[in-house]
């Protein structure tokens, strides 16, 4: 465990998957927490309710992404809450989780399906860090999930795969721009993770993706929220500008 005691962090899409195994470690770690979706309330709530049963700290924050003011509103929305049930107003960990997938071949892929992933996966999280850097102090940590398919081939997630280049170029250039802000900027890629969607169930899918990893199964939400709470740490302050593999090995010689 980390100790992020006296810390508030951010992590978008966190409704469920990832962002919000990553916001119910942060919690558990001591993070207040501002657990965000576009649209998805009721997962929101469940976010919360899991980690205040554990004792941890969590609010709500509703900001649809992609759209033109989407960073605004998104920051808007968290220096309320902090202005109002906190003694802080700063913001020590960001984590740009949220995105959209765009499984499609790519010859069916329209002008109107690429802009949408570049708005939502690239374009709202540069605006979000340009939007909270204002707020971010001192060892402050971002944290930005991009995928490993910017490090191999699927034809079905071109966009989508660009996208999350993009964001790791996020990465890149604001961790030199940040360094002397003792600010920290780190991209994890994860690979195919169970989250929960239905079409992750059907064994003979689950036997051929987890055969992508070396360790032959599916990547759990958790394994990749333990690489960012280390990320978000006091340990991590000798780590920027990384390209964290969190794939299980799906990079090692394999090939979809």
């Amino acid at each position: 465990m980390t100790d992020l005691t006296g810390k508030t962090a951010l992590v978008t899409g966190s409704s469920r998957g990832i962002g919000r195994s990553t916001a119910q470690r942060l919690a558990r770690d001591g993070a207040l927490v501002a657990v965000h979706s576009g649209t998805d309330t009721s997962g929101i709530d469940e976010t919360i309710d899991s980690i205040t049963r554990e004792g941890g700290r969590a609010f709500a924050v509703v900001a649809e992404l992609g759209v033109p003011g989407d960073a605004d509103v998104l920051a808007e929305g968290v220096e309320k809450v902090l202005a109002d049930h906190s003694d802080r107003r700063e913001l020590d960990i960001l984590v740009n989780n949220a995105g959209i997938l765009s499984t499609m071949p790519p010859e069916m892929v329209t002008p109107a399906d690429f802009d949408r992933v570049m708005a939502v996966n690239a374009k709202a999280p540069f605006f979000i860090v340009q939007r909270f850097l204002p707020l971010i102090p001192r060892g402050g940590r971002i944290v930005n999930i991009s995928t490993g398919l910017t490090r191999f081939a699927n034809p079905q997630e071109i966009p989508h795969a660009m996208a999350k280049a993009a964001l790791e170029m996020i990465t890149l250039h604001f961790a030199r721009h940040l360094g002397l802000r003792g600010i920290t900027v780190n991209t994890v890629a994860p690979g195919v993770v169970d989250n929960g969607d239905p079409f992750l169930q059907a064994p003979e899918l689950r036997r051929l993706l987890g055969g992508l990893s070396v360790f032959e199964q599916l990547g759990e939400p958790e394994y990749i929220a333990d690489v960012v709470a280390f990320l978000a740490s006091s340990e991590a302050r000798w780590v920027t500008g990384a390209w964290i593999d969190a794939t299980g090995g799906t990079l090692l010689g394999q090939q979809l």
